[in-house]
């Protein structure tokens, strides 16, 4: 039996394919396919990151399936309608004809099958079931963890899909950040009592890097310092970057991304410029903003029109156009677009080579599909850029891009397992609520951005971090934006280690007392964890405690003085500098007792 699939495929099928793939599987898509064909499983999960072929792997089974009469139908399911109508085109380019607009009734002869999607099934679960009773059905279920979305969805595809003769499960990220169990998946248990899903088939990043199917992404991180009003009317200024509490963190975030801040106009501006390089190379790379909402995705349009003289693209999510412009802006060769979550997962524009993350979506799935609009390989040597701000969570996201994960379907049993400081902090979250200064909830006030300027912070690439932190502008900004757009993977950690030393050296050559924190290299700068910054709280409140017997005073009123002289926000918001300084201050007042 063989196994090359592309029996009636066209040449030019995929039509994007890289360097010397165009008429052939990739290895990754030939060795899954026959490892399918070996097997005959019913049920088959093949997980690939984004931009290394899915579509492709997945109908060229479908044709090897009907040509081999094991199914007499297809029905494709994909997260969105603007992705079924891509299946139903890229299905058409190798003479399987898939209906993206069916809704109900008998199917014209001439189609082959239909593309729906997960809410469509879950709206009408038993048309699809008698579908598959019907005819031999093979079901191809495309970014199957949106099954997982909601539990009607997940019930839904179970009930449509259960007779199906052949289930073909794709996805570029098995992993969620909830339990939902995800249909037709198969969870295995570690040693460690937790279920996990259990992939036939995984190919991931740092492979398909490897084999030049994807291209190496740069993260470009700025930082920055913040100032916003809290809910309980207090001024608060941070720094990106610096150990915060969550609320201060996604506080801080959400100042930086407010479209009336520097923050995003210096971020734009810096990532227009990393695009200009860019395109040296790849005269017709694109760039991409995705955007929290649709009020900040028009604001940001208005600022790079601002900023480049050209307009943006604009998709919207309940924009009836949003398919037509993602498609009219793939075959351009204009330079931006602002999407609202769009263009997260799924949709193909291959030329977008330039990205800003300015959504404050933090989960892994959100993005790994994120930067996978950027990684889709044309040619060799092409590099994706894509810019962040200096948040933790993101950038641990950034620095393992090449780790594969999996769905995990239990939470640990014992409590705070999964985060060992999480009790300690809704402890001492209570603590400082009680005995600390005046919460002010009976004032509360909407939560304001009031400045916010950028910093060019750092590289991370391939794991490891590269530069000095820059004000926008600056040479040694400059420096990393104008790294070339046609680069190796290898080529680009040797550029990056050059430009890091030559800075580095420049920076040695000014006097000790002047060097600060701007010219320190990243390897070189003070990092503060979380569990640090959890025993400093926990420090200022024993001396507090302390000081209080010695004093006779409450501690809130203790707290409160230490603010007043020390400066900052509530403990629970400050930084280590912040807390350092009020634990010196106290002790002052402890010895001067004695």
């Amino acid at each position: 039996m063989t196994t090359t699939a592309s029996h009636h495929l066209s040449p030019a099928f995929p039509g994007r394919a890289p360097w010397g793939t165009a008429n052939k599987l990739r290895a990754w898509q030939q060795g899954a396919l026959e490892k399918y064909v070996q097997e005959q499983p019913r049920d088959f999960l093949a997980v690939a990151t984004p931009g290394a072929g899915k579509t492709t792997f997945a109908l060229t089974l479908a044709s090897w399936l009907l040509h081999h009469h094991v199914v007499q139908q297809i029905t494709v399911v994909a997260p969105t309608e603007h992705l079924k109508k891509q299946w139903a085109e890229a299905a058409a380019r190798i003479g399987i004809r898939l209906d993206p607009d069916y809704s109900a009734g008998p199917l014209s002869k001439e189609y082959h099958g239909v593309a729906v999607t997960y809410a469509g099934v879950g709206v009408r679960p038993m048309l699809h079931r008698n579908r598959c009773e019907q005819r031999k059905t093979l079901v191809i279920l495309d970014e199957i963890h949106h099954a997982g979305d909601s539990k009607s969805w997940g019930e839904a595809c179970l009930e449509a899909f259960d007779p199906a003769t052949r289930r073909l499960a794709l996805t570029g990220t098995p992993f969620r950040s909830d339990t939902n169990p995800i249909p037709f998946v198969t969870y295995e248990e570690g040693n460690d009592g937790i279920r996990r899903s259990s992939a036939d088939y995984t190919y991931g990043y740092g492979n398909a890097l490897g084999d030049g199917v994807v291209r190496p992404v740069i993260f470009l991180s700025y930082s920055g310092n913040m100032r916003w009003r809290t809910k309980a009317g207090d001024e608060i200024e941070a720094r990106l970057g610096e150990p915060l509490t969550k609320d201060a963190i996604s506080q801080a975030w959400r100042t930086a991304l407010d479209p009336r801040g520097d923050w995003m106009p210096n971020v734009l501006r810096a990532a227009d410029q990393r695009l200009t390089e860019v395109r040296k190379g790849i005269p017709d790379a694109g760039a991409l903003v995705i955007a929290s909402d649709q009020d900040s995705a028009r604001a940001y349009a208005k600022l790079i029109r601002e900023i480049t003289g050209r307009k943006a693209t604009v998709v919207l999510s309940d924009d009836n156009g949003a398919s037509k412009k993602i498609d009219e802006f793939s075959a351009s060769d204009d330079r931006w677009m602002v999407a609202v979550r769009m263009v997260s997962e799924g949709v193909d524009v291959p030329r977008l080579a330039v990205g800003v993350y300015a959504t404050t979506i933090s989960t892994p799935l959100f993005f790994a599909q994120a930067v996978g609009r950027f990684v889709r390989s044309r040619r060799r040597g092409e590099t994706a850029s894509v810019f962040v701000p200096t948040i933790p969570t993101l950038l641990s996201f950034a620095s393992e891009m090449e780790v594969e994960r999996d769905h995990v379907l239990d939470k640990p049993k014992k409590n705070g397992e999964e985060d060992p400081y999480a009790e300690e902090d809704k402890l001492l979250a209570e603590a400082e609520k009680q005995q600390d200064e005046d919460t002010g909830d009976q004032d509360m006030l909407p939560f304001e951005a009031l400045e916010s300027d950028a910093v060019f912070d750092r590289v991370l690439y391939d794991g490891a971090e590269f530069g000095m932190q820059a004000h926008p502008g600056s040479e040694e900004e400059q420096d990393y934006l104008g790294i070339p757009g046609l680069l190796e993977p290898d080529q680009v950690q040797l550029l990056l280690q050059k430009r890091q030393a030559r800075q580095i050296a420049h920076s040695r050559q000014k006097p000790a007392e002047q060097a600060d924190l701007l010219e320190m290299p990243a390897e070189r700068r003070p990092v503060v964890s979380h569990k640090e910054l959890l025993e400093l709280r926990k420090q200022l409140n024993t001396m507090v405690g302390a000081y209080v017997h010695q004093s006779g005073k409450p501690h809130g009123v203790i707290h409160t003085e230490l603010r007043r002289v020390c400066g900052g926000p509530p403990s629970a918001e400050a930084t280590a500098g912040q807390i350092r300084e009020r634990i010196k201050k106290v002790q002052e007042w402890a010895t001067r007792m004695k």
